[in-house]
């Protein structure tokens, strides 16, 4: 009896130590059963793990909002668990997703846990954020971004940081209506599962710097009015634009005569513009 109940343990330490090294090198908490006695006698702090584990499991977002805009700030379940909500880096955990004008607010930070599937929606129609840094976001769950920023009309500036898009298929309607963005980066976005790009930045009528040389859209089928109003837009990269089989209806229409230039393809001028 004593034989087999250490042939057990032996077994149990290798799993647990399997599961330890896979938490440290893809830098993610996988949902486990362990042995506190094992965990114990092989000087294993579990809580180290999962507190290196969450840093990078979790979504952490940073939002300035404007001045003078008392609204909500991002679109959030409040029944769920997975997420929390600081304002100007309190301790204390807020339970709504709103500013009043008692807050007085100058930063924002929401804590995603990865459980979350989608950010469908997320932003969508909150008037008040100025800024959004997305400081880390290492875990690839994610597939649908749609409408993430439609109409955050006063959003001025937008950071990622360590993004991981390798499983979205959907961008549509992503920064739609960002009337005040100026500048915007995806050189890091990884879009070889998109399939729908449609108004992607329909109505960005102030961009005049947009980075997506780095674009995969091979499986993209829908392009739909994908820069439609971009009027300030002088110059693109789309080098790796793939344009077979895909709908590209008005897709700089309303756009500025600079972007002509970059379209090789004489015959596509009157289905794009």
């Amino acid at each position: 009896m004593e034989a087999k109940n250490e042939i057990n343990n032996i077994k149990n330490r290798n799993i647990l130590k399997k599961i330890f090294d896979h938490i440290q090198k893809e830098k993610f908490l996988l949902i486990i059963k362990y042995n506190k006695n094992i965990q114990q006698r092989l000087n294993l702090d579990i809580n180290y793990y999962k507190e290196f584990s969450q840093t990078y499991s979790s979504i952490e977002i940073e939002i300035i909002p404007s001045k003078n805009k008392y609204d909500k700030f991002i679109n959030i379940n409040n029944k769920s668990k997975y997420y929390h909500i600081y304002f100007d880096n309190k301790k204390e955990e807020i339970k709504r997703n709103y500013l009043t004008k008692n807050d007085s607010v100058k930063k924002i930070i929401v804590v995603l846990d990865y459980q979350i599937k989608s950010f469908q929606k997320l932003f969508d129609n909150c008037k008040c954020i100025e800024s959004i840094f997305f400081k880390k976001f290492f875990r690839n769950n994610i597939t649908d971004m749609s409408y993430m920023f439609n109409e955050c009309t006063s959003l001025k500036e937008l950071k990622f940081s360590h993004f991981n898009t390798s499983n979205v298929n959907n961008m549509s309607k992503m920064f739609c209506y960002c009337s005040s963005l100026k500048e915007l980066n995806l050189s890091n976005f990884d879009t070889y599962n998109v399939t729908n790009m449609s108004h992607m930045f329909f109505r960005c009528s102030f961009l005049n710097k947009l980075d997506v040389s780095n674009f995969d859209t091979n499986n993209v089928t829908n392009m739909k009015c994908m820069f439609y109003g971009c009027s300030s837009l002088k110059d693109l990269n789309l080098f790796k634009f793939n344009n077979n089989k895909i709908n590209m209806n008005f897709m700089f229409s309303e756009c500025s005569d600079d972007l002509k230039n970059i379209i090789e393809d004489k015959n596509l001028y009157d289905i794009l513009f």
